[in-house]
């Protein structure tokens, strides 16, 4: 019988707003998967290990996801990553990978989910708390009233025109477009905030655009209403 490999999201940066579930499959699980080169390097690793100190004792697998545009390359990866899960879920040994925030939101494990539920392997995603959501909360923001709508929306694909939705827009991937997505928000009229690296020691909050720094981290995330 075939593992099952778990998507768990340890939710955006602080260990206690990880899920009593994602606490549990840890805990009942020996092989943990994570993004990245170095295992223990992995920002994932360092949330989780917070929060489930045994997970140190845990056979930890790197899984290179590289954050590149050459597709084909990419694509080699996944089906490398994919591969090397495969090997523990044949020997009927579940494996738990372990990715920021939501594994339905922009999630790399995605990738990895459609290539081995194509080869016949179960996989079961395991919700955690959004980034957008940890954000609005840090910045005592509601993120919708009433009747508004609520977009999200990868930033470095809309810098060109202007942001003319109506209701709350929550803007990610934005980092290495920042400035070009500041200038949209301005060209557009609206209000935003900004909160990088959301729940870690270096979080900062910024609560218009100009507080946003043209050089802010990969974890950047803005939202404007």
């Amino acid at each position: 019988m075939k593992g099952t490999v778990y998507g768990v999201g340890v939710g955006p940066g602080d260990p206690e707003l990880m899920t009593l579930k994602a606490v549990r499959l840890i805990r009942e699980n020996d092989i943990i998967a994570v993004p990245g080169k170095n295992a223990r390097e992995s920002l994932a690793y360092k949330i989780a290990v917070q929060a489930v100190p045994e997970l140190k004792d845990k056979e930890l697998v790197p899984v290179y996801m590289p954050m590149v545009r050459n597709r084909e390359s990419i694509e080699e990866e996944h089906r490398r990553g994919a591969a090397l899960l495969a090997r523990y879920l044949d020997q009927g040994k579940n494996v738990v990978y372990l990715t920021l925030g939501d594994s339905t939101i922009y999630c790399t494990f995605d990738y990895l989910q459609h290539i081995l539920e194509a080869e016949g392997y179960p996989v079961v995603l395991v919700s955690g708390i959004p980034s957008f959501c940890a954000a609005a909360a840090r910045l005592n923001m509601p993120l919708t009233e009433w009747d508004e709508p609520l977009h999200v929306l990868p930033a470095l694909h809309k810098t060109e025109g202007k942001l003319d939705l109506q209701g709350t827009c929550v803007l990610m991937k934005s980092a290495s477009h920042m400035k070009e997505v500041k200038e949209m928000l301005r060209r557009s009229g609206r209000e935003a905030a900004a909160v990088i690296d959301c729940g870690m020691e270096s979080e900062l909050i910024c609560r218009s655009i100009d507080e946003i720094p043209d050089d802010a981290g990969y974890y950047s995330l803005i939202i404007s209403r």
